[in-house]
Formats: C-alpha cells, structure tokens, sequence
C-alpha cells in the first residue's frame, strides 16, 4: 500500500476555448471536471498503475465531500480529515488558437492545529504495512511546516520508503528527517540551496548539497529539459521523447507516482526514472490532470532515454 499526504486537494475543471480573448465573453467548447492537488494526482495516477492506494489530506464542504466519493468511486481508499474550510477549486483553460495552457489557482485556506492532530494520527495509523508515503504538495496557510519532517520520521520508524515533493520551509525542514527521496524542480532546487544554477555543474553541486544535508535520493525535473536524478553514488539524465501536449498540469505529479510504483518494486533510481518520465509523459496526452492511459506509459518507456553522468 502506498500513503499519498496532501494537506491541499482541490476540485478541478478544464475548459477548451477555440480562441481566448481577454476582456471579452469566451464559450468553452469542452469542459471536464475531476478532483486534483498534487497527493491526489499522485493517488489517482498510482491506482491507475494498478497500486493499492490511500489518499489524505483536508476536505471541506459540498466540494471536499465530493472529492471523496469521486475518488472512492475511482478504488482510491481516500480517508480525510474534513474541515470547515471549503476545498478549493482550480481551473485549467486552454486556449487552442494560442496553444497556451493557463491554470487559475485559488489558494487554500488555513486550517486549524487541531485539525493537523487529526491529520497526524491518521498518517499514523495508516502506516502499517505502508510501503511508501508521498508527501506532496503546499501546507495550508499558518499550518505546521515541519509538517512533512514528521511525516517522514514516522514513514521511516515503520520502514516505509518517504517521497517528499514540496519547496520551501516544507522541505527543507524535511531533509532534517533525512527522506528516501525528494523531487524538487530545477528552480525549487536553486531556492533550496540558496545559488543560481546556471549550468549541469552547479545543478549537480545542488544535489549533492542536498544529499548531504540528508537526502537519499534527488531527482530534479526541469520541465521539457532532461530530468537528472543522484542516489548518492550515481547522476542519471533522463530524456523524454517529443510529445504533442494536451493538457501538461499534473506530469510532476504523475512523474512523482510512476517514479514510487518503480522503487517499491526494486528498480534502481535510472531505472525508476525511465518509468517516471513515461507516466508524466502519458499525464500530457489527456485534458484531466493525474489521469493516464497506461498503454502509453508502456509506449512512451521505449522512447525515453537513461544515460549516466560521468
């Protein structure tokens, strides 16, 4: 079973418009809507790759009980803390003329300590017979930022693999309880530590700066550029092929969840990797974040490229 922590969730729309003009009525002429936030779209793509999942976090209102039963309905065992805040709603709006991708993000509200207790016994309890914790997204507004640092003490306690994909105060404090894995992007990474990363070389320094300070492993995603992962021996880069782009919110995500499926299965950080890319890969080819077709994961992994980094 794989433990998917999110404090964040969110309802999800997408909606297509031929030609977006601003300041103007605009028609979609296709809308979707679905449940998202990082965990959950790590939770939604790990069932899909057929891994047995429980998904957590906060949910409010008609919209958090929504997520719920949607995910329910999905075979995602999704037990989560409800709140009085409501679950907030993001919205994706793709401009087809323009080929542009726009996501419009409602910010989540604070939640109360007492409701980050609850949060914490659950992960607790739900950790036996966890294989891995996944540790994804932002904390809510005032909210305990070593949040994710005990998390990965407790994953850790019961053997269980600790992903922590999150920037910030979240991760940094996180790399205190020296996680399994952590997955910054190339500029959270450059936060992180604190330097411009203007080169191969110093993006490598970074990592093992990281690793250092108490990463196991590191992979580092760069959006369209090569992906580079260390596991404290070895640099990988990883190539992706050319893809014709749908929708691309929610790749990291499904990159995160093919990355988790692989190293609970024994592959090597490479290995995993090439597995990774080709979810994230198959996460753009569909209009709903965190949805995936895994005919062409199994398509896309011919196509990516794993060399190591002299």
């Amino acid at each position: 079973m794989i433990l998917c922590v999110g404090p964040t969730p969110a309802a999800q729309r997408v909606m297509v418009f031929p030609k977006l003009v601003l300041d103007g009525v605009n028609r979609a002429t296709r809308t979707a809507e679905s449940v998202a936030g990082k965990s959950v779209n790590v939770a939604k793509v790990l069932n899909s790759l057929g891994e047995k999942v429980v998904a957590t976090g906060f949910a409010g209102g008609d919209r958090g009980a929504k997520l719920v039963a949607l995910l329910k309905s999905k075979g995602i065992d999704a037990d989560f803390i409800e709140v009085v805040t409501p679950t907030r709603q993001c919205t994706t709006v793709i401009d087809q003329s323009a080929g542009t991708i726009t996501e419009l993000v409602e910010e989540s509200q604070p939640a109360p300590a007492a409701a980050y207790d609850e949060l914490k016994a659950l992960v607790q309890r739900r950790l036996q017979g966890t294989a891995a914790v996944v540790m994804s997204g932002t904390i809510t507004p005032g909210g305990p930022a070593d949040f994710y640092r005990w998390c990965t003490q407790f994953a850790k306690k019961n053997g269980a693999l600790s992903v922590v994909d999150a920037q910030g105060v979240p991760l940094t404090e996180a790399l205190k309880a020296q996680p399994g894995l952590v997955k910054p992007n190339r500029s959270e990474l450059s936060a992180t530590v604190g330097k411009q990363l203007e080169d191969q070389g110093a993006v490598l320094a970074a990592m093992r700066e990281l690793h250092d300070r108490g990463a196991r492993h590191i992979v580092v995603t760069a959006g369209k550029d090569p992906t580079v992962a260390f596991d404290g021996h070895t640099f990988w880069r990883i190539s992706s092929p050319a893809i014709k782009v749908i929708n691309p919110i929610g790749s990291g995500d499904a990159f995160t969840a093919g990355l988790v499926w692989r190293l609970v299965r024994g592959d090597d950080l490479g290995e995993a990797c090439r597995w990774a890319a080709a979810t994230g890969g198959a996460n753009t080819l569909t209009l709903m974040a965190g949805e995936i077709d895994t005919t062409e994961v199994d398509r896309l992994v011919k196509e990516v490229s794993v060399e190591r980094i002299p």
